[in-house]
């Protein structure tokens, strides 16, 4: 699209198609693969993953093959990326080093990432080339790589606010409240400067419509939202997600200001260990829970004593259950024994090993 000279935020594939227009090549067949739900939406991938669709495109724009190899590649450069940081990282922290191998060689991580082409293994390489660079005190060019992260998958703005009691002062451990807005103020700046060369007004209302969707009308492998889900139709006898999914994610707001405000998020291994949990709890009150997003969380339990995203990355596998019909209907006692085994796992790790430590 953006070769072609489209602002692909401003478009839908059912705009063209249903008009009889064919802006690339192959479109007809890329539009029939997609299916409907995705044909009809807007765009939600930020500005560098875009550059990652341009790139495959400008080596390969007359087949999908071609684009898909190239996709390829730059995810397994990414976790090239991330093998090279996170070892260093890990020694500079005084651990284990071979933990990196926890996701680089993680089947899950080979199958969803590199097999089937989620972006989350670009995201988290910034990510953790910006910690990287956070623990050498590089922290204004771990600023603009962190927003590079954001500018992949946004995943990562939900974690900004536990940077808040990162910078102190040397000798009176205070807040340094001008590195802290001086680290915030030259992330926007470069997400600003990524975004702009597509801004409009219309891509503001087509991107703030598209990602609302995930929490108003999407469902997929969900935990507590399918609880409650179950509780509102017995009550009302209708699907509640208008209100649920509405109210879900202001917990989860209440959460990452908790953690931001509560936490002495004061050194990497505690800021890393609060940013697994914080986005543990999201995923917990989500309504769509895609296999994909537990990559950020394993990444995440490389640097700390957590084990329960490598579970839940070999659990998850039975999400996938629901793609063996043709309707994709999920197995509901499938997902609960899913969730079973995650959270008996996590309430072992978080919750009982933390009450016996204190006592």
């Amino acid at each position: 699209m953006i070769l072609q000279g489209f602002n692909p935020y401003l478009y839908t594939p059912d705009s063209f198609i249903n008009n009889g227009i064919f802006p690339i090549k192959q479109a007809q067949e890329l539009y029939n693969g997609m299916g409907k739900l995705s044909s009809s939406h807007y765009t939600n991938y930020p500005p560098i993953n875009q550059l990652c669709f341009t790139i495959a495109a400008l080596f390969s724009s007359h087949s999908i093959l071609g684009s898909i190899i190239s996709m390829r590649l730059i995810i397994i450069a990414a976790d090239i990326g991330t093998l090279y940081f996170g070892k260093k990282l890990l020694e500079r922290l005084k651990l284990p080093s071979n933990r990196i191998f926890w996701y680089i060689l993680n089947p899950f991580i080979i199958i969803e990432l590199t097999g089937n082409l989620h972006f989350e293994g670009v995201m988290v390489f910034f990510l953790i080339w910006a910690f990287y660079l956070l623990y050498s005190d590089k922290w204004k060019w771990a600023a603009v790589i962190f927003a590079c992260s954001i500018s992949v998958k946004l995943i990562p703005l939900m974690l900004l606010p536990l940077f808040f009691k990162f910078f102190r002062t040397t000798k009176t451990s205070q807040i340094y409240y001008p590195k802290l807005i001086t680290f915030y103020a030259i992330i926007g700046i470069t997400i600003l400067l990524l975004f702009l060369p597509f801004f409009s007004m219309e891509f503001v209302n087509n991107y703030s419509k598209t990602v609302g969707l995930w929490f108003g009308n999407f469902e997929f492998n969900a935990s507590i939202y399918y609880l409650l889900r179950a509780i509102g139709y017995s009550i009302t006898g209708y699907n509640e997600i208008a209100i649920i999914g509405k109210i879900l994610p202001i917990i989860s707001i209440f959460i990452i200001f908790g953690f931001s405000l509560f936490k002495q998020n004061n050194s990497l291994p505690k800021l890393i260990t609060s940013m697994l949990l914080v986005f543990t709890y999201y995923l917990f009150l989500s309504t769509t829970v895609h296999p994909w997003y537990i990559a950020t969380l394993v990444i995440f339990c490389v640097f700390t004593n957590y084990k329960f995203p490598l579970v839940w990355s070999f659990v998850i596998i039975l999400s996938y259950l629901a793609y063996s019909n043709t309707s994709n209907t999920e197995n509901l006692w499938i997902i609960g024994l899913e969730y079973l085994i995650v959270f008996s796992v996590f309430i072992g790790e978080v919750v009982l090993k933390k009450r016996l430590s204190v006592s």
